[in-house]
């Protein structure tokens, strides 16, 4: 009887997620690939009664980071249910993003890394008298999720995972790994190392933080959105590596905090600090908060420290920014993407991001982005 109780509950209780992801995607307008949570509904809703719409109606089309998809999807709901406008986020990955940006077929795009040089020459043809702009709105860590059966807490440094990365550490009992976890029973097991198949703002973040702590090994690497070491796996955006390192024993692969799931375990990285630091909200804003403005007039693109060794500070983060014309923004669309902008980056809709395993833009950051937005035309 009590199994059956359990099922029957069970049962009921997919069929109400189930039944409330038909209509979030149904509000949305979204095509979301990965699992989303918005927090409680009092929430949601102090947040939806809060959101200034001003004049912003119709549809938006937008694209890019799968690292924030979670994110979008959870504000896209409080949003399109305030102000009734249509929000499609596909999340095809950062390089899609920004290509579809500088083509003029996206009201804004998210990316994980800031607009390289000739990305903002290619902004000038479509933001007529202005550029395309970096605004930080996501911050968060990158996990380096892992499926190895029997091992619960697992420790790597730098060197470590740039050698699994780079096909040079192939087996879990490795002696490079046993040093770093005495204590575990490591399998007998060969690595499977997923890495984006597409181009990725989240590649681009974990190879910059493995040129910066593991050169000997990372150094010979360029870096940027495309995967360039040999071997290993690759799946398409960050839901699909987190789906493949989930099936796979003996996987690893990197992706945000909030694809981390039952199946899936965190590594916690060893950074010379006291203790090994595992991703958490905190540990990366712990690390965002040391990031500096490095972008000129209105873009506000930022610089990370990969290579911390602050106690407590998780060295792989990123920020996902929103690409937005400083000027030039088409008319029909320009009242809605200031309306969703202005809301995400206001203290309430920064709030959902901790309760979803993002963490929020520091303060003193976040400020100069609502600056930001109110001055777009």
């Amino acid at each position: 009887m009590k199994l059956q109780r359990k099922n029957r509950l069970r049962a009921l209780s997919l069929g109400a997620v189930a039944v409330s992801g038909a209509m979030a995607l149904t509000a949305c307008g979204s095509d979301a690939t990965g699992s989303t949570t918005t927090g409680s509904s009092s929430s949601a809703s102090t947040s939806a009664s809060s959101i200034k719409c001003d004049n912003a109606k119709g549809q938006l089309l937008a694209d890019g980071s799968s690292a924030q998809k979670n994110a979008i999807d959870a504000w896209v709901k409080n949003f399109s249910q305030a102000c009734g406008v249509q929000i499609n986020y596909k999340g095809g990955g950062s390089g899609a993003g920004v290509t579809a940006f500088t083509q003029g077929q996206l009201a804004f795009a998210g990316s994980d890394s800031a607009l390289k040089p000739a990305e903002v020459t290619a902004s000038k043809s479509v933001c007529k008298g202005g550029q395309g702009i970096d605004l930080p709105m996501v911050g968060g860590p990158i996990a380096l999720g892992y499926n190895v059966p029997g091992v619960d807490n697992l420790v790597l440094d730098a060197k470590t995972l740039a050698q699994i990365f780079n096909s040079d550490i192939k087996n879990w009992n490795d002696p490079a790994i046993k040093k770093l976890n005495p204590s575990a029973k490591l399998p007998d097991l060969k690595i499977q190392a997923f890495h984006r198949s597409d181009e990725s703002g989240t590649t681009d973040n974990f190879t910059k933080y493995l040129k910066a702590t593991a050169p000997s090994v990372w150094g010979k690497y360029s870096g940027g959105k495309a995967w360039q070491a040999p071997g290993g796996q690759s799946a398409p955006q960050s839901a699909g590596v987190a789906q493949q390192v989930k099936q796979t024993a003996g996987a690893i692969g990197y992706f945000e905090l909030s694809y981390v799931s039952d199946g899936i375990k965190a590594v916690s990285i060893a950074t010379g600090a006291s203790k090994p630091v595992a991703p958490s909200t905190d540990s990366a804003t712990a690390d965002i908060a040391a990031a500096k403005v490095v972008g000129v007039g209105q873009d506000l693109s930022l610089k990370l420290d990969y290579a911390t060794k602050a106690e407590g500070a998780y060295p792989i983060t990123l920020v996902t920014y929103e690409i937005v014309c400083d000027k030039g923004n088409k008319a029909d669309t320009l009242p809605a993407t200031k309306a969703f902008l202005r809301y995400i980056a206001s203290e309430d809709g920064q709030k959902i991001l901790s309760g979803i395993n993002y963490a929020p833009v520091p303060d003193a950051i976040i400020a100069k982005v609502r600056t930001t937005i109110e001055g777009l035309s």
